[in-house]
């Protein structure tokens, strides 16, 4: 009868063992499940910010590009011809659109003022591809380059750019901020506003809104 009760004490014994390690393996899974997803969130939100900077970066390169005149196809010099002082002009010049949710991002912005230009929907992958081209081989496989290619491709980006009116600075540069440097000048100074956009730029999956300050100086067109 002892012995019946120890056997039947070891068979409750062992499903209860097998009951917990179950549990503690389905709980080590939902984890590492968890933190997977976690991780994938983060890097398209890193992934978003980079591209929104970057937009940043075409905004005040458009500027310049006015400022200066826009660089010629051998990439070498630049049309001086057609260069001034970017303004701020009507909708249907600058194809302003203030209901794409890049524009709604930001809450400051003043509602029916002109800006200088609005760029909509401009795909990353333009940008990032002839570096992707030149550097395949440290990519890995062509299902590695093809993957990366996908994820790439659904990371757009927007600009617009306000003309906030003259202002005068301390610096030697062309387009410096306005505590920096020794040297008073003269220049214009412009609000930009850029969004790094991943998925449908008409609902995006995420949206990261940035604006800055740059000052272009007069002298580049004297």
């Amino acid at each position: 009868m002892i012995r019946k009760k120890e056997k039947g004490f070891t068979l409750v014994l062992s499903l209860v063992l097998l009951l917990v390690m179950s549990l503690m393996g389905g709980g080590l899974i939902v984890i590492s499940s968890t933190d997977h997803q976690s991780n994938n969130s983060s890097d398209q939100f890193q992934q978003t910010f980079y591209v929104a900077e970057h937009a940043l970066l075409e905004a005040q390169k458009s500027l310049i590009n006015k400022m200066m005149g826009p660089v010629s196809d051998d990439g070498r010099t630049r049309n001086e011809d057609i260069r001034s002082i970017p303004t701020n002009v009507d909708e249907d010049i600058s194809l302003l659109n203030q209901n794409t949710p890049c524009y709604k991002s930001f809450r400051n912005l003043p509602r029916g003022n002109n800006v200088v230009e609005h760029k909509q929907n401009l795909q990353f992958w333009d940008t990032i591809n002839p570096i992707l081209d030149a550097a395949a081989a440290d990519f890995g496989s062509a299902d590695d380059i093809a993957a990366e290619t996908r994820r790439m491709q659904k990371f757009r980006y927007e600009y617009f750019s306000v003309n906030a009116g003259s202002t005068s600075y301390k610096t030697s540069g062309m387009s410096l901020k306005k505590t920096s440097g020794t040297l008073q000048r003269q220049g214009t100074a412009y609000r930009i506003y850029g969004c790094g956009i991943l998925g449908d730029v008409s609902k995006p999956e995420i949206i990261i809104p940035l604006e800055t300050i740059a000052i272009i100086s007069h002298w580049v067109i004297s």
